[in-house]
């Protein structure tokens, strides 16, 4: 997947999920801790190598990111939301 492909798919995802006005700014950059990130001004920041994720790998990483604009936290309510998009998947 090319870059612009990933940004359609991560903001399809988010028009899905009803976070797409919260979504400012999609960034790939190396990350040295961690694959994905979300900031609470709406900036999520990807580290490249997700490109070469398989679906159901990617699915997860972008849901679990673009879910943080709804819950900041793990909480039982994320976790509960994250898995139903998940389990419904169809992008």
């Amino acid at each position: 997947m090319d870059r612009e492909s990933f940004n359609t798919y991560v903001l399809a995802w988010a028009k899905r999920i009803g976070v797409a006005h919260k979504v400012k700014e999609i960034h790939l950059r190396p990350m040295k801790r961690k694959i994905a990130s979300c900031s609470t001004k709406g900036r999520l920041t990807f580290d490249p190598s997700i490109l070469s994720k398989d679906m159901k790998e990617l699915d997860y990483i972008v849901v679990h990111e673009l879910m943080h604009l709804r819950y900041p936290n793990h909480g039982k309510l994320f976790k509960a939301v994250l898995s139903s998009y998940l389990n419904s998947r169809v992008v």
